[in-house]
């Protein structure tokens, strides 16, 4: 069935309208979008050719948490989960079901809304250099992983193909608008720390994130995809500890494993063994059931 997810490009005729690394979106209508996540996975912006079993439906089910999450902070294109009321899929409904949702269609605005709590990644990497974080100033003597005094925004304009670009307030703000921008930066610091509570009380420290928006009816409104592995670092809060990196509920057994084996991180990429598939699925699915109290089998 993974396999399947994988290498499908239709449903019963509907329009697909892009293929990123993980997820197809296809038109449903003049109003709505079909976002299948996918099995695959990517490491160091190439797609692999093996995927993970059920990880598109644990980013799928752990979206559409968030998604219910946030309405009362700001509107989101999030639609349904359940596909039963579109004959456009039924024909599909065993492949589809848990690992799709149907959203309104928005204009997307090019902006990576990137929130951090804590200090890793290439922020870490930076902060090493120069003191600061895409031009915000930061304490001196802190460890990598450490919790930050208050999160910081750090934008990235994105990239159609390979790495986003990390950008300063100012750049994002010469590219979209003062106001507008400021209303995206206020409403992803809201989110990230009402999400960063909820996880911690369930043994999960959100380190870091990114949000995306689009425009509804002139509206500024959240799509993609919410707090979800791929878009975020996740920690296990029992095993946080400060002073170098940390153990994480995403596709780290990917890359650890990929850097063993000294692979260029150019296309095509090499297969991965069945134990690093078998722990990264494990981990996976271990976020979602301390987010949701649920496994993918259950509906949330």
């Amino acid at each position: 069935m993974a396999d399947r997810v994988v290498s499908l490009t239709e449903f019963g005729g509907l329009k697909l309208i892009k293929r990123g690394k993980v997820r197809d979106i296809y038109e449903l209508d003049n109003k709505h979008l079909l976002i299948v996540a996918t099995d695959r996975i990517s490491s160091f912006d190439v797609v692999l050719p093996t995927s993970i079993p059920n990880k598109g439906k644990v980013l799928t089910q752990m979206s559409c948490l968030w998604f219910k999450f946030s309405r009362v902070i700001i509107p989101n294109h999030f639609v349904t989960a359940d596909l039963s009321h579109y004959d456009s899929t039924s024909r599909y409904i065993d492949i589809l079901k848990g690992r799709s949702m149907v959203v309104k269609k928005a204009l997307p605005i090019p902006l990576e809304c990137v929130v951090r709590g804590y200090l890793s990644g290439s922020a870490w990497k930076e902060y090493k250099e120069k003191g600061s974080v895409c031009g915000i100033k930061l304490p001196e003597g802190l460890s990598e992983s450490d919790k930050l005094p208050e999160p910081i925004f750090t934008p990235a304009r994105k990239a159609e193909h390979g790495h986003d670009e990390n950008i300063d307030m100012e750049s994002a703000q010469e590219l979209l608008g003062n106001t507008l921008v400021q209303k995206m930066k206020d409403v992803s610091i809201q989110l990230y720390k009402g999400a960063r509570i909820y996880a911690y009380i369930r043994g999960i420290i959100i380190a870091d994130t990114k949000f995306e928006f689009g425009i509804i009816n002139n509206e500024l409104t959240l799509i993609d995809e919410v707090l979800t592995p791929d878009s975020s670092r996740f920690w296990p809060k029992n095993e946080y500890r400060p002073g170098g990196s940390q153990p994480s509920f995403d596709k780290q057994f990917v890359r650890d494993y990929l850097e063993r084996i000294n692979w260029n991180k150019e296309p095509p990429a090499p297969a991965l063994p069945p134990d690093v598939v078998l722990k990264t699925e494990k981990k996976y699915r271990q976020a979602l059931k301390l987010l949701t109290g649920k496994d993918i089998e259950e509906r949330i």
